[in-house]
């Protein structure tokens, strides 16, 4: 059996910045492990390298410029433009790290509304996390749209 692996990644206590938290705290589907790893996603690569999943999936706030609960999945090379920078390592070295051992990495970003600290997720960023939970559950990531220039 194949399995795969969906990190969310945010701090909770920042309004939109936890909505990867959300996502991986609702997020079931069989043959996936769904882990909320906050802002240090360098600390769950034990198992992913002893897993070696198919497929990783990273799911994050990220400033991309579009409507806040938008979402996109960011390549490789424009992850720095996009960041948050409430984690502890740029995604690009977990990426770099973890690319001989997982097939496929996807990062995810959905567009936060608001990031003050001691807020809620707001309601649009919140509905937009469902519906990618959707997306996900029906196992079409491929139809994500790819963020551009």
């Amino acid at each position: 059996m194949t399995t795969n692996i969906l990190l969310g990644i945010g701090n909770p206590l920042n309004g939109d910045d936890g909505v990867g938290i959300y996502v991986a705290e609702r997020f079931r589907k069989d043959d996936w492990i769904s882990l909320a790893c906050g802002t240090a996603p360098e600390n769950f690569t034990g198992i992913i390298r002893k897993t070696r999943p198919s497929c990783l999936v990273l799911v994050d706030a990220a400033a991309m410029g579009i409507s806040p609960g938008e979402y996109r999945i960011i390549p490789r090379d424009k992850i720095e433009d996009v960041s948050m920078g409430t984690h502890q390592l740029p995604l690009s070295f977990l990426f770099d790290f973890l690319s001989d051992t997982v097939k496929r990495i996807i990062l995810i970003g959905i567009q936060p509304g608001r990031t003050g600290t001691g807020e809620e997720i707001s309601p649009l960023v919140r509905r937009g996390a469902d519906r990618l939970l959707h997306v996900l559950s029906t196992g079409e990531p491929d139809c994500i749209p790819v963020l551009e220039s």
